[in-house]
């Protein structure tokens, strides 16, 4: 990753942030996005003594000038983009009869609509470097759980964009690829309304409903992220990493 550009979504806190500071670990040149400015100076400290760098990129995206002008100025400052993580997302609970469809709008938009978009802005720059792209998507996207419905929805439309991109674009020599987490501890859940002491029950729960007995950490899954991001996985593409725990493995009982 030395000398590489990477835009990365959500880089503000969760997934989105470790695989930032585990890119600058490889040297890397970050563009981060997000909107927590609290969230990026505690990056900026975490990079500090690292070998790649990170600039930062307050924006909204579900809004497409914000997008444009997010990979226009990543090209006219750093010269080129070699990698895109798309890591934004949120989470909201709620059944089928529950969800108000604004409400699915909403997870749809940001989760799915800004990911599509920003992937197709990034394909000249991508084709110009032979680059990749990796989608933060969730077990929920192939398994179907209760009371999350949209959310579910809005994971399983990732997968298919990762694989159907990743068909479209390999003539163009960029990879697509996603990774598809378990329960995390991140402040996702707690940002879709759930209160902390929901979420502890929550992270203890998740130690019986993973068979390796625990939740995952951002870390771990930032790790397999720079993994797919780099030469080391350059015949790999289309494919959606479960990184669970053994959660997609399991059966309700």
């Amino acid at each position: 990753m030395k000398n590489k550009v990477a835009i990365v979504t959500g880089a503000s806190s969760g997934i989105g942030k470790a695989t930032a500071v585990r890119f600058a670990e490889e040297g890397a040149m970050i563009v981060a996005v997000g909107r927590n400015e609290t969230g990026f100076a505690e990056l900026r400290e975490e990079v500090r003594d690292l070998e790649g760098t990170v600039r930062v990129h307050l924006a909204d995206l579900t809004e497409q000038s914000q997008i444009d002008r997010l990979v226009s100025e990543t090209v006219q400052h750093c010269g080129q983009i070699d990698v895109l993580v798309n890591a934004a997302g949120i989470i909201r609970s709620g059944t089928l009869a529950e969800t108000p469809v604004d409400e699915l709008d909403k997870l749809m938009n940001i989760n799915v609509r800004s990911v599509y978009y920003l992937m197709q802005k990034v394909i000249p720059s991508l084709e110009k470097t032979r680059g990749n792209i990796v989608n933060i998507s969730s077990i929920a996207g192939s398994r179907a759980f209760p009371g999350v419905m949209a959310y579910c929805i809005s994971k399983a439309a990732v997968d298919q964009l990762t694989r159907c991109a990743a068909l479209e674009l390999a003539e163009k020599g960029i990879r697509v690829n996603a990774v598809n987490p378990g329960v995390v501890v991140t402040n996702l859940h707690k940002r879709g309304g759930m209160s902390e002491e929901a979420y502890e029950a929550f992270l203890e729960n998740a130690k019986r409903t993973h068979p390796l007995g625990r939740p995952g950490e951002a870390r771990e899954v930032a790790d397999l992220v720079a993994f797919l991001a780099s030469e080391k996985a350059g015949w790999i593409t289309g494919v959606t990493y479960e990184i669970d725990g053994g959660r997609g493995q399991t059966c309700l009982r």
